[in-house]
């Protein structure tokens, strides 16, 4: 009859057993008699049970291990102290990965080419005296609204409101005290904003892209408020230094081709370059839209010709990929080290930093000088 039962009936018919055998041995206990539970004072006498208190709950569940465990079937309590096979602590900061620059940034050839990092203050807000005149598109520009281009178009549509009256004529004047007002709401000039990105791979520079895909906007909108541009562009899969401004001025003395901003690139390329073509580089080489020649060029490890550095100053698009392709080269990397006198100073790809004050004065003097040299 036993034979023929399955595991479940067996487990069944077995604790049905053990019930019946304690009441029978229990059934010589009187019938007022109450059984203590684990936790409860009532310890009766003549048992071998072990029976805890409450006063001592609050030793519960730990174990007193000798110095001398070595294991056994049951596991020792995790120690977050206690050290890995490799020496290395748990959970400790030798697990975490911390930045470390490429070592070759640190050749001669871009650490020239860096500032110097100086401390200076933050730039003061823009305060103009009551009897400045400042152009309207500027005024609107500088609002963080749209570009000065766009602030003519919105002018000649009568868009634009100064003191309740609509102004249409291009060139219009304005005093600080004067009111602006954009769709029925005043507008005021805003803090000028300079941001440094270190831009990664696979990211477009653009303020929108209508594929919806990762721009460099997405990586700044939780750094102001106001609305910011990219100077200029880096291609997509190209990375390093890129500029980001409200200050429509800053932004067009940069892009203009007379200012001769001085970008450093690190370049890595498919196969070694040859001395041949490192000297052509330097003499130029033609490219469909005209000749074009580096500003200076540098093996940055003498073991290995595909690593390259690049100056020039050149804003033409894609220029460094170009001029390599037209010697039969490919571009494996392409890295913008230093922008303006801007370098990275350590920043991630993908992390930004404002511009301090001296930085961007800096900058400012560095265009000044070469105006004063065009016009000379």
């Amino acid at each position: 009859m036993k034979d023929n039962l399955n595991e479940n009936e067996k487990r069944t018919r077995k604790r049905i057993v053990v019930k019946r055998d304690s009441l029978k041995s229990n059934s010589d206990r009187p019938l007022d008699h109450k059984v203590a539970n684990e936790y409860s004072t009532n310890n009766p006498n003549n048992t071998d049970r072990a029976y805890k208190t409450i006063e001592n709950r609050e030793n519960e569940g730990k174990r007193n291990y000798p110095s001398s465990y070595s294991g056994g079937n049951e596991r020792k309590p995790f120690d977050p102290k206690r050290q890995r096979g490799d020496g290395q602590k748990r959970f400790d900061s030798g697990f975490k990965k911390e930045f470390v620059e490429n070592p070759l940034m640190n050749h001669q050839f871009f650490k020239k080419h860096e500032s110097n990092g100086a401390v200076a203050p933050i730039s003061p807000s823009v305060v103009r005296k009551d009897g400045e005149l400042i152009r309207l598109n500027k005024f609107i520009s500088n609002a963080g609204i749209c570009s000065r281009r766009e602030a003519d178009e919105y002018i000649i549509k009568g868009a634009i409101k100064v003191n309740g009256e609509i102004i249409t004529e291009l060139g219009h004047k304005i005093k600080a005290k004067d009111i602006v007002e954009y769709k029925g709401k005043r507008i005021f000039e805003a803090n000028h904003v300079y941001i440094l990105l270190n831009k990664p791979k696979d990211t477009i520079t653009t303020t929108s892209d209508p594929e919806n895909r990762p721009t460099v906007m997405d990586l700044v909108q939780k750094a102001t408020d106001q609305r910011i541009f990219p100077i200029g562009r880096l291609d997509r899969n190209t990375t390093g230094v890129i500029l980001m401004t409200n200050d429509g001025d800053f932004a067009q003395k940069l892009s203009h081709p007379s200012s001769e901003v001085k970008k450093v690139y690190y370049a890595i390329l498919d196969k070694p370059l040859e001395r041949e073509h490192f000297d052509k580089l330097i003499d130029g080489v033609e490219l469909e839209d005209g000749p074009m020649n580096v500003d200076e060029i540098a093996y940055v490890d003498p073991k290995d010709h595909t690593m390259i550095g690049v100056e020039i100053h050149s804003g033409k698009n894609r220029v460094i990929h170009r001029m390599f392709e037209s010697l039969g080269y490919k571009l494996k990397k392409l890295d913008r080290v230093v922008y303006a006198g801007l370098d990275k100073g350590g920043l991630r790809r993908g992390k930004w930093r404002f511009l301090k004050f001296n930085e961007v004065q800096m900058v400012l003097n560095t265009i000044k000088y070469h105006d004063e040299k065009t016009v000379n």
